[in-house]
This record gives structure tokens, sequence and C-alpha cells, in this order.
């Protein structure tokens, strides 16, 4: 594995979501590259989140090639090889 390789994540959020805030500043503490996509508006993203995780709450965050719903940081980890 190559540990140089950067960790990276796209979380689907909403301005007003607590557990979205939360898991932005896992990413920060631990390095990890995101790209934030706000469903409440972008109709795109929010259809392509819906598509994906059959959720229409947030977050919704796509890490190590998963679909992870919810912050749920033990599976955050995992996905993305952080150590805990």
């Amino acid at each position: 594995m190559d540990n140089s390789a950067e960790k990276k994540a796209v979380i689907y959020t909403t301005p007003s979501c607590v557990y979205c805030k939360m898991a932005k500043e896992f990413f920060k503490k631990n390095g990890v590259v995101y790209e934030e996509r706000d469903v409440a508006s972008d109709t795109h993203a929010r259809n392509d989140m819906i598509q994906k995780s059959g959720q229409m709450g947030v977050p919704v965050i796509e890490a190590g090639g998963r679909i992870i719903i919810g912050f749920d940081q033990s599976r955050l980890r995992e996905a993305l090889g952080i150590a805990g």
C-alpha cells in the first residue's frame, strides 16, 4: 500500500447539519482532502447522493470506495486508513 497516497473523501452536506460539521472537522484533523457537495442548493448533488445511498439525510460520505451514512468515525478511519 502506498502511504503517500492522499486521503480523499466526498461529503454530501447541508449548511445546518451538525454531524456534517463534525465530519469536516474530523477530515481537517486527520489530513483528509475532501470535496463538499451542498445538497440543499445543488439538485444534481442531491440526486447523486440519493442514488448512491438511498438516503435523503446527511451526511453521506464517499471514502475509500465506500458509502458511509452519518458521521461514523470508526468506519471513516477504516475506509481512509487512519489509525485509531
